[in-house]
């Protein structure tokens, strides 16, 4: 009982230190922001809707270039596509660096192709680029894949004709008001019981089944014959093993097989759960995809790659899928690589910039109706595919996603081939249908919905 009283009088000793100490302070001249509290930086100013919400009322006093103090430190937001292509493209090396997540971090750390900076990063950004084109990105092989996959996804599909299946994924541990507090006292809550260690151990154990694959590739490695990238990793493990300060160690393989699944895999998913609610929310715009994969593609051969030049409506469609969707719609947090001059401010080396994705997804100066799906966004006059220099859901600049094309590749073939087989049914009416998603930590997901597939 004693002990306990003294611990409670130190933490408050503690906490009235931090108050006396007045104004958080920054090197250089940071862009306006509400005035931050001592320790608690802008909490008071945070909507319990969560970060975004409360980036955008602050946003609305404060222009386009921002500061919130995210508890004790300063974290720049990059609000619309100007201000996000001006730094992320323009001062591309110096908005290079990444910043923190503070509920994954003691998990990934700086390891791995996605949280890493420095040389680390560079390093293994150019040994992942470079591997995912040996092992055929672009090229005809990965197209191969994709297409065996998506063929057993249309199996799958077959197999529970016509059941209403829910497609949603449960994921309510990085709700908004949990990832919100931790984010700003992540120093202080990390050394308490909380959600963010059930967080922990779930990675663990992803981490615990890559490593068990590891071991198996390693096992079977054929030097003359590498099959995959964990095989191009351990064959430059051993190549460098006598370098003490090589990044090709076990660690930053592991972490980078961690960050290529979430990125590469949950993403896509989503993005396609996501579109099939759509597609029920209005039946018109499937009816149009159907006719185009009629038209082009039949339904006597896969759809290929090369159909995407000739089916403008249906590319224009998975397009308004992933600016509607707004998946990320924060940003994963940059951090400039020195001292930055950006719109007249002076930007300290290691400040975190937020490119704040929604913003430019959502501008109203480049989508006509941004907060409405429609494929006519990136639609011409004459029906053709066009370009908008707001898409940018893989970001931009050069922590784009490694992935992208892989990406794009993977949702075309998957969205056609299941709509060249299947219509999708709900037993809700279109107009009843909620297309609200809920927000799951720094990214949203489609809310819970039934669906029906049915032959075609």
């Amino acid at each position: 009982m004693e002990f306990s009283v003294l611990l409670f009088l130190a933490l408050l000793a503690g906490f009235l230190l931090l108050l006396v100490r007045g104004h958080p302070k920054a090197r250089g001249r940071l862009p306006p922001g509400p005035r931050p509290l001592p320790f608690l930086g802008n909490l008071l100013q945070m909507d319990r809707k969560g970060l975004l919400n409360s980036f955008m009322k602050i946003q609305e006093k404060y222009g386009d270039v921002f500061t919130v103090y995210l508890g004790p430190r300063p974290v720049v937001m990059l609000w619309g596509t100007e201000a996000i292509r001006e730094a992320l493209v323009d001062q591309a090396e110096a908005f290079s660096g990444r910043g923190t997540i503070a509920v994954v971090k003691p998990v990934f750390q700086d390891y791995g192709v996605v949280f890493a900076n420095g040389e680390r990063w560079k390093a293994l950004r150019r040994f992942s680029l470079a591997t995912m084109r040996d092992l055929g990105m672009g090229k005809r092989s990965i197209e191969e894949r994709i297409q065996e996959e998506a063929q057993c996804l249309r199996e799958e599909t077959q197999e529970h004709l016509p059941t209403s299946r829910d497609l949603t994924v449960p994921s309510d541990l990085l709700g908004p008001s949990f990832l919100q507090v931790y984010e700003l006292f992540s120093e202080f809550l990390k050394y308490f019981p909380g959600t963010h260690r059930q967080i922990a151990k779930n990675l663990q154990e992803v981490i615990s089944f890559i490593g068990q694959n590891v071991e198996t590739h390693r096992a079977t490695l054929d030097p003359s014959a590498p099959r995959d990238f964990i095989d191009a990793y351990l064959l430059r493990m051993e190549k460098e093993k006598s370098n003490q300060h090589t990044e090709f160690h076990q660690q930053n393989l592991i972490i980078s097989l961690l960050s290529l699944f979430f990125a590469g895999t949950e993403t896509s998913s989503t993005t396609l759960r996501y579109g099939f609610l759509l597609m029920l929310k209005y039946p018109h715009v499937a009816e149009k995809v159907h006719e185009e994969i009629e038209q082009v593609i039949g339904s006597h051969r896969v759809p290929a790659l090369d159909d995407r030049t000739k089916m403008p409506y249906t590319e224009a469609v998975i397009h308004e899928i992933q600016r509607f969707s707004d998946l990320i719609p924060i940003g994963v947090p940059h951090k400039v690589t020195k001292d930055t001059l950006f719109r007249g401010y002076l930007l300290p080396k290691n400040t975190e910039v937020y490119p704040i994705l929604t913003s430019a997804l959502h501008d109203p100066r480049y989508f006509e109706k941004p907060d409405t799906f429609n494929p006519d966004h990136f639609l011409d006059s004459s029906g053709g595919l066009k370009k908008n220099d707001a898409f940018i859901p893989f970001s931009i600049g050069k922590r784009i996603c490694l992935g992208e094309g892989i990406a794009r590749n993977e949702l075309f073939l998957f969205f056609t081939t299941i709509l060249q087989n299947f219509s999708v049914a709900s037993p809700v009416a279109p107009e009843d249908i909620d297309l609200t998603p809920r927000e799951c930590g720094v990214g949203k997901v489609p809310p819970t919905y039934q669906i029906r597939f049915l032959p075609r």
